[in-house]
């Protein structure tokens, strides 16, 4: 089964500061660092780590070969990634010594996938295959349709959550993959209980594959009349950014090798848990190996 991403990709600009900007004041930052971002790169990364025949589409600026390199390396196909005459997707984001954090978006180059763009990509796949995509790029009422029409399988992590997330064609998805504050905006229930949302979205939307993940709790999973629940593993955490894009890529692609949900399950678990005891998101994805080798010693909450 091949994978088709349409995914966002982002230059990220990480300033440390000693405090975040005020209204008028200027400040100077301590520290700069450039990163590769995006909800989709990074859930392309995982997915071509853990083996998966990916495919990513998307647009990057005038800027931002330095998102397709990161492809590349990783394993990614570029057959259909568009460089655009403007600037890439980027973000902007303050960090305190204590860790917390304030993000400016700028869409960029996500933002100009066109109609005959999505069209001219989707002639390249069908029934067999699967298209995963986010909220980071435009356009994804129209992808999620085109796909279905083409007998695709269709993926969605619906981040970042939004209001207009409930006017897509959400009945024609077939596997959702969110967490537990996107699974409650999209169940319609003001609820904590991760058992209530999971059975509202299952209500709501009886032929999809719901992955909900819950944090420390781990994952909750139904289809139909299968259910399944999977826990975390001990590791000591250094960074939780991504974790949540490893895990979607880890889950798809153990279902693109023809694995069971509870392995793949298993497996996504793994993989988040190994990205988040080392820094980053990107770089902190792993391999199929590495998840592997960490199985044999893992020890599961």
């Amino acid at each position: 089964m091949r994978i088709l991403n349409f995914g966002s990709l982002n230059i990220d600009k990480v300033y440390s500061v000693d405090h975040f900007v005020r209204a008028g004041e200027t400040i100077l930052c301590t520290d700069m660092n450039i990163f590769c971002g995006g909800k989709g790169l990074n859930q392309s990364v995982a997915l071509a780590r853990a083996g998966a025949e990916v495919y990513h589409a998307g647009a990057i600026g005038t800027d931002g070969e330095m998102l397709r390199e990161q492809l590349a390396a990783s394993g990614a196909h570029l057959d259909y990634l568009q460089t655009l005459d403007m600037p890439s997707g980027h973000t902007a984001l303050q960090v305190t010594p204590d860790g917390q954090n304030c993000i400016i978006v700028c869409a960029g180059s996500n933002a100009r996938l066109t109609e005959d763009y999505i069209d001219s990509v989707l002639a390249h796949f069908g029934a067999g295959d699967m298209m995963l995509v986010q909220n980071e790029v435009n356009n994804v009422p129209y992808i999620i349709r085109q796909a279905k029409a083409r007998g695709l399988k269709v993926a969605f992590n619906a981040s970042p959550i939004t209001a207009s997330i409930l006017s897509y064609p959400l009945e024609l998805v077939d596997y959702y993959l969110v967490n537990e504050t996107e699974g409650r905006t999209l169940s319609g229930c003001d609820v904590t209980d991760y058992e209530t949302i999971l059975a509202t979205l299952h209500e709501k939307f009886p032929a999809a594959a719901i992955v909900l993940t819950v944090g420390s709790d781990g994952v909750l999973y139904q289809c139909g009349d299968e259910r399944y629940a999977h826990g975390i593993y001990r590791v000591q955490a250094v960074d939780t950014t991504g974790a949540g894009d490893t895990f979607c890529g880890f889950f798809l692609a153990s279902l693109a090798k023809g694995l069971s949900v509870p392995q793949a399950l298993e497996n996504a678990s793994l993989a988040s848990a190994l990205a988040v005891s080392r820094a980053g998101a990107c770089d902190s994805i792993p391999t199929w190996a590495e998840m592997e080798a960490f199985a044999k010693t893992a020890q599961a909450k």
